[in-house]
């Protein structure tokens, strides 16, 4: 009998710690994270990819909201979904030539389209014209170059029949009792299911995940919080599944431990570094091309080079990602626009990336100049001065002088002088600390020059 009881006794001691060593993803310390996301921080750039039916109709990819069709009038985009170019190695290629390291690609997005062969819906890829499992042939091409992949999966579905209607829902209704009545007959407990499911599909089917994006919570009257999608379990379950993943922090479990990995300011600047309690967390915005995520034929607000490197720069100056978005077509290539930005961003960063990759913000101690940005190698003790705008011959570094060894350009390994101010009448005196380079009058060929300064 005591035999009995003391291996009981010792079930019950091990049971915990097992359950604790399952659901590892929620109980690392703050150096496990560190490690755990050490490859996405020094990476820096990525590619987010929104792709669905809504190319075809090519104006959003929440026309169906916007336009408040139902799905009997959206039913034409899945009957006549056939992208015959789709080629994920091409992807793939141009994301890499752009200097990008990972890919996000919608699996599925609000409208509830499935891009992979998933065995809880009829509303999938393999079953549209195409007749393919869009995401299997986007998981071995990034794998082929390389590169880190990632999923996004919408909690939203305007298709599935159990999803309750709500504030953003293309049926939304206008008063509590419309809602309750056009909500009647739909069960969110049947839908939370669906949801876990796809999850656990996108989690088992396509070997190691790198990312996943969960989009997205909207918490309040006629909205949707962690309850609605029962996060915990959800995240418990990602986790285990996959516990090298990245996770992004729309379940709102933002106050549970474990229940994200990084922070998403959409389509804005930050001003700063963001905390959470006075510690910087790790962050990456998301940002598009244009207006809209989705394939927009007619949108025509599309960002210039400049533009979109300062995104880049400043992202990583401030210790965060840019993942910057393209959306493809009805036949699933790259609309030229985005061949075109893609291809610029690359030729700087085939020339420029040693001060985006592995960097982060830089030192307090290391004022910046005006019109700059300024990025720090930890591991290397190099600072990168990027150019807005060109400064003519004598460039001051406030505070600088006794801390840089050696300075160079970046994109040709020139030296750069420190001497006095230069000119035929440059009498005036450096304040005491500041460091002054000479820079060549004519700007070098490049959309945004960097300097890399090796320190002392």
């Amino acid at each position: 009998m005591k035999k009995i009881v003391l291996l009981i006794l010792s079930v019950l001691i091990l049971v915990p710690s097992m359950l604790k060593a399952q659901t590892a993803g929620w109980t690392e310390t703050s150096e496990e994270k560190q490690e755990r996301m050490a490859w996405w921080t020094h990476d820096r750039f990525g590619m987010f990819v929104h792709w669905g039916l809504y190319s075809l109709a090519a104006r959003h990819e929440w026309v169906k909201m916007y336009e408040r069709m139902d799905n009997e009038s959206y039913q034409k985009y899945f009957d006549h979904f056939n992208p015959d170019l789709y080629d994920p190695a091409e992807w793939a290629r141009k994301a890499k030539e752009a200097g990008m390291k990972y890919v996000v690609l919608t699996a599925k997005h609000h409208e509830g389209f499935c891009l992979f062969d998933s065995e809880f819906t009829d509303y999938k890829a393999t079953n549209a014209p195409i007749g393919r499992d869009l995401i299997k042939e986007y998981v071995e091409a990034l794998r082929a170059e390389g590169l880190k992949v990632g999923f996004y999966y919408s909690l939203i579905d305007w298709h599935h029949p159990h999803y309750t209607v709500d504030r953003i829902h293309p049926q939304r209704a206008g008063s509590d009792k419309e809602y309750k009545a056009i909500n009647k007959d739909r069960d969110m407990d049947i839908y939370r299911e669906y949801l876990h499911n796809q999850v656990r599909e996108l989690m088992t089917n396509y070997g190691e995940i790198d990312i996943l994006w969960l989009d997205y919570s909207f918490p309040g009257k006629h909205g949707k919080d962690h309850e609605d999608w029962d996060s915990e379990k959800l995240m418990n379950m990602v986790r285990n599944l996959q516990p090298g993943i990245i996770i992004n922090d729309r379940l709102d479990l933002k106050d549970v431990p474990g229940g994200w990995d990084f922070t998403t300011p959409e389509q804005f600047k930050v001003s700063k570094w963001p905390t959470v309690d006075g510690e910087k967390i790790p962050w990456e915005t998301c940002q598009t091309f244009s207006g809209s995520w989705g394939y927009f034929r007619d949108e025509h607000t599309w960002k210039n080079t400049r533009q979109l490197l300062v995104l880049l720069i400043e992202s990583v100056s401030k210790g965060g990602n840019l993942l910057l978005n393209v959306g493809p077509t009805g036949r699933g290539n790259f609309d030229y626009r985005a061949n075109k930005a893609l291809a610029s961003m690359g030729e700087w960063m085939k020339i420029n990336s040693r001060s985006i990759y592995g960097c982060t913000q830089a030192p307090e101690e290391f004022e910046v100049p005006d019109n700059c940005l300024l990025t720090y190698n930890p591991e290397k003790n190099r600072l990168y001065i990027h150019l807005l705008e060109y400064p003519l011959q004598n460039f001051r570094l406030p505070g600088y002088s006794g801390k840089v060894e050696y300075a160079q350009f970046l994109h040709d390994a020139s030296e750069i002088r420190f001497t006095k101010p230069v000119g035929h009448w440059a009498r005036e005196e450096l304040p005491e600390g500041d460091l002054n380079v000479v820079l060549p009058v004519n700007k070098p060929n490049e959309e945004i020059p960097v300097i890399e300064l090796f320190l002392k």
